[in-house]
């Protein structure tokens, strides 16, 4: 009891210590990759990857006028210049005309352009409309105190501001990938809003009432991929014989003005960025800024906008996933440990997609997945790799020296045959034997027996290794082997008729390989039943076996052969289900020395021939035994002498011919049935 309390307390030692590493190592995994720069991908692919299966939503708030390819051919405006800024103000004209909420403008307007006139035309459409923004450009000016880059607002040209327009900043905001994930952040030391923030304004967006909301940290919401926000192109809006976009179109919206150009003189950038959907969508990879500006509005004006976990929630989660998985991997089985973590990976990614769709709300949970789950798991099957390598090796060493190779291999397959005692199990039982081997070893020098013994088992032995079965044990001339033990085999009654037949055939050959001198004749017994099979030897002995009643049987059934005249006896319960392939016969009932009830046998049929060729004999026999059990012994003599006749020779018809005399003589139950008792093992 104490020394295996000792092995106890050892092994739970080993598991914390192994824990305590997987622990260390996926947390430590984790923070890395949520605070260094190299976990940026993952936290970024956090972020992309749930807009793959989120559904496509479609907001009518906002309306987009493109700038387009269409757009510059068909009204003759120069590629590489200013447009015609009188353009613009028709534009104005028909949003202010048809009541659009507010104009956004994602052109900059910065110097006076090459017509007054246009000018003064676009000044008085801003002023007409009341609610305009138009973009400024924020310059870079070198760094400041405390090493702060320093900004410089560029505003628009100052007859449009004196007009009225509101103006905002064109600034995006890309990550190092150049995707844009975030409202583009704005400081307390910026003197102007983003051209979003300044749209929601004119719109009356609620969270723009209050001014603080302005530097709050936002991740956007992207609606889909590029073109989802209702949209025109400019020249369907300002030319009056186009019928494509009606009157009243842009009543109570915001519309965005913006540049959205498919072709564009070579090494010149296009205002244009990647979004999540670049990573599928191959035919509209990019999103014009612009529309980047509205997706923002939207945000704030419907109030849907994502927002990251908190620092302190992300800490908490990689901390528990570090801790769970690193210790509880361990303590589990390479198979069920990669089911427990491909299960915990299901679930976080649920998780994190029912949050960013239901809650609006998105966390780094490809860390968890992609790396902490990952380095639990490698951990787990590297440790319990080397544990069971370390044990099995020393299991090896132990059982070596009293076991041969072949049981030491099996043993360690099967983790619970190691311990003492043993478990009920159906099973499939052979038992082979030698025919007059007492004779056959007078006659041969001692020698030369163990060599004859040595090739017989290596022809013998191979039968039921091909059919996967357990050599349980090797008595002088006998064999006795197992099939369903200690692994299940469902098809074991099959496996073991076949290996019954690969004995006669084997043993056939070898007989003729040896030249005929000594001719071994094999018989066999096979059953099925349940039985006690494991370890059944002492603390200092191990000894993997099966034994009960139904080992005996089979034994008896073996030693049978030798009254009959048989090759291979079988009990009705040993026949398989699928018997197509093999003949079978009922040779009787058999009440056996020391057993209570009486056992139907039947003989697994051997010899050469096929089917059709050996009907007659095996019904002439089936006929008489038919007879022979209800106690028509005359007809039953017919019957077995006319088996002998066709057959040529005929074990068991010797048998009752001989008994039938006998039993006349007796007076037999009413109830006899044919059973025969016998009085030999």
């Amino acid at each position: 009891m104490s020394k295996e309390k000792s092995n106890s307390n050892s092994a739970r030692k080993r598991h914390l210590i192994g824990g305590g590493i997987g622990a260390l190592l996926a947390t430590a995994t984790g923070l890395g990759l949520l605070f260094l720069k190299f976990g940026i991908g993952l936290i970024h692919l956090s972020y992309d990857l749930p807009y793959a299966i989120r559904p496509i939503i479609r907001p009518q708030e906002a309306l987009m006028v493109y700038l387009d390819d269409d757009s510059h051919t068909e009204l003759n405006q120069p590629r590489n210049a200013p447009w015609n800024r009188s353009l613009h103000a028709r534009l104005i004209d028909r949003l202010t005309a048809e009541g659009a909420k507010a104009v956004v403008f994602d052109i900059v307007f910065g110097d006076a352009g090459p017509s007054p006139q246009a000018d003064e035309e676009l000044a008085r459409a801003i002023r007409a409309n009341g609610k305009v923004v138009l973009a400024a450009d924020i310059v870079p000016t070198g760094y400041g105190r405390e090493g702060v880059a320093a900004k410089m607002v560029v505003p628009p040209y100052s007859p449009f501001t004196e007009a009225g327009a509101q103006i905002g900043s064109d600034e995006m905001n890309p990550d190092d990938d150049l995707f844009v994930r975030a409202h583009v952040p704005n400081s307390r030391d910026d003197i102007i809003p983003t051209l979003s923030w300044a749209g929601a304004k004119l719109a009356d967006a609620k969270v723009t009432k209050t001014e603080e909301n302005r530097f709050a940290t936002r991740s956007m919401n992207y609606y889909g991929p590029p073109t989802t926000i209702p949209n025109v192109s400019f020249y369907q809006v300002v030319m009056t014989n186009m019928a494509e976009v009606p009157v009243g179109f842009f009543s109570n919206k915001t519309v965005f003005v913006g540049a959205r150009l498919l072709t564009k003189f070579a090494g010149d950038r296009k205002d244009e960025f990647p979004t999540p959907y670049s990573r599928w969508e191959k035919k509209k990879p990019f999103m014009p800024g612009v529309e980047i500006q509205a997706t923002a509005f939207l945000n704030l004006l419907r109030g849907d906008w994502l927002e990251r976990s908190s620092l302190v929630a992300e800490w908490t989660m990689v901390l528990a996933t570090g801790m769970l998985l690193g210790i509880g991997l361990v303590l589990l089985r390479p198979l069920r440990a990669t089911g427990l973590a491909l299960g915990g990976a299901l679930l976080i990614t649920g998780l994190a997609y029912c949050l960013f769709w239901r809650q609006r709300t998105w966390f780094p949970w490809l860390i968890l997945v992609g790396a902490q789950i990952p380095v639990a798991l490698a951990w787990s099957i590297i440790y319990n790799s080397i544990t069971s390598y370390i044990q099995n090796k020393l299991l090896e060493q132990s059982l070596s020296l009293y076991l041969s190779p072949k049981q030491v291999q099996r043993i360690l397959k099967e983790p619970g045959l190691r311990k003492p005692g043993g478990s009920k199990q159906v099973i499939s039982i052979l038992f082979s034997d030698i025919e007059s081997f007492s004779r056959i070893s007078e006659q041969l020098d001692p020698q030369d027996l163990i060599a004859l013994l040595n090739n017989y088992y290596e022809v013998t032995i191979r039968c039921i290794h091909e059919t996967e079965g357990t050599v349980v044990d090797i008595i002088g001339d006998a064999i006795f082997a197992i099939w369903n033990a200690p692994e299940e085999q469902p098809d074991h009654r099959e496996r073991m008729v076949r290996a019954a037949l690969l004995f006669q055939r084997n043993v056939t050959q070898f007989n003729a390989s040896e030249g005929g001198t000594l001719a071994l004749h094999t018989r066999v017994g096979l059953h099925t039943g349940e039985v006690v099979v494991g370890n059944v030897g002492s603390s200092e002995h191990f000894d993997y076996t099966a034994i009960g009643e139904n080992v005996n049987l089979a034994s008896r059934l073996e030693g049978l052969n030798k009254q009959l005249g048989t090759d291979v006896l079988m009990t009705r319960i040993a026949i398989p289900e699928n018997n197509g392939h093999w003949l079978v016969r009922d040779v009787g009932r058999f009440l056996f020395k020391g057993f209570e009830n009486v056992t139907q046998v039947n003989e697994l049929i051997v010899t050469e021939g096929s089917p059709e060729q050996t009907r007659p004999w095996r019904e002439a026999f089936a006929t008489a035994l038919e007879h022979f059990q209800k106690k028509e012994f005359t007809a039953a003599e017919a019957g077995f002498n006319r088996t002998i006749e066709l057959r040529g020779e005929d074990g068991p018809s010797n048998f009752y011919l001989k008994q039938i005399p006998e039993l006349r003589q007796r007076q037999l139950p009413e109830h006899w049935a044919g059973d025969t008792e016998l009085r030999e093992k």
